[in-house]
């Protein structure tokens, strides 16, 4: 980076290295901005996937920063394009770090945690500089050792930070967890649960988890009734739940209207009510087989598929709350006995709610 910014360059001016410096902070900045409004939300819902994907651009970064002594006239659009990467590696890696040190502070002892982290940090980049002060007169003039080094340290360091992030064991549920918690779940004889420790061992941590449907939790109440009749179907097929779920099979997804008292259970019940969904939809034969009444009806129902009309959606999400229903107290008590946090959940919601009587429906954005 130093020789294409023109260090020993005796045709470089200030000018140009100055220029080339700001361009490279501005797009820094705006990356991070940018990063942060679009991705904000899900950094406490998915810690370790995004505490992972830091540690890959962090490194794909110093890849680029390598690269550009062979791509002189391309110095400036390398630097920024690495300077981007690092500006998502500072959001995501701030961010999913407070979100982990907060998990580690069993204790309530978040800011001892964090300095020791900290220190930890500092030892590790202490040794770190002893090295690279032994290694860079040997290897400055050695293309060929340079690369061999960076391979191999990138390699051991995103082999170690995956190790580390499939360790940690979250007992909060978040959208991945809670998928593979509930599917298990419903699929076992006689309705087993699973513990944090074997939940989280399956995880994902670098792709996001395969659904049948996709889940958008929060939504405005525009998105699931759009004329009087949705609204009037809506209010009728989820009764007196703080929560409005609606399905549309053609799209692919479940849109859920969350209530401004709603609690951490009524999250827990509108994702379990999905969840039952997504699992009849993924097992029709083996519902049809071996279910109740109520899952062979939605069974029938869900079979249909894109030829499903507004009308049988609206019936398939009253029965499905229904069997929620029955479901839902025992589900939420072996939650609790299997050792999962109930009181609070990171199942990644937007920010809208809503608020609904007999009269109508009033639906605004909380900030």
């Amino acid at each position: 980076m130093l020789k294409g910014v023109g260090v020993g360059d005796e045709s470089a001016s200030a000018a140009a290295a100055t220029i080339t410096w700001l361009l490279r902070d501005g797009t820094s900045m705006t990356g991070r901005i940018a990063f942060a409004w679009y991705q904000g939300s899900s950094l406490d819902s998915d810690a370790k996937r995004w505490r992972l994907f830091a540690d890959i651009m962090n490194d794909a970064a110093m890849c680029i920063e390598l690269i550009s002594v062979f791509f002189p006239q391309y110095f400036v659009i390398i630097a920024c394009v690495s300077s981007l990467f690092k500006s998502m590696v500072g959001v995501a890696g701030g961010a999913t770090r407070a979100a982990l040190t907060m998990h580690q502070a069993r204790r309530n002892n978040m800011a001892d945690v964090s300095a020791k982290d900290g220190s930890q940090e500092t030892l590790v980049n202490l040794a770190a500089l002893c090295v690279g002060l032994i290694i860079t007169p040997i290897a400055s003039k050695n293309i060929l050792l340079t690369w061999s080094l960076f391979f191999l340290c990138t390699c051991l360091h995103l082999y170690a930070n995956y190790r580390a992030v499939t360790c940690v064991v979250m007992e909060t549920l978040n959208q991945n967890r809670f998928h593979i918690l509930v599917q298990d779940y419903l699929h076992s004889s006689h309705f087993s649960m699973s513990g944090p420790d074997a939940v989280n061992s399956r995880e994902p941590v670098i792709w996001r988890l395969s659904r049948p449907l996709k889940l958008n939790l929060g939504v405005p109440f525009r998105t699931v009734a759009k004329s009087m009749r949705d609204i009037e179907m809506c209010l009728q097929s989820n009764g007196q739940e703080k929560f409005l779920l609606s399905l549309d099979v053609k799209k692919g997804c479940i849109d859920i209207v969350i209530h401004h008292d709603s609690t951490s259970e009524d999250f827990i019940k509108a994702c379990l009510q999905a969840e039952i969904i997504m699992y009849t939809t993924f097992h029709l034969h083996d519902n049809r087989a071996h279910g109740d009444n109520l899952s062979r009806e939605l069974t029938d129902i869900l079979e249909r598929g894109v030829y499903m009309n507004r009308d049988d959606a609206w019936q398939a999400v009253k029965v499905s709350g229904q069997i929620c229903n029955k479901l839902f107290p025992r589900f939420l008590h072996d939650l609790g006995q299997a050792g999962w946090v109930k009181g609070h959940s990171q199942l990644g919601a937007d920010e809208w709610r809503a608020t609904w009587s007999i009269s109508g429906v009033d639906a605004r954005k909380v900030f």
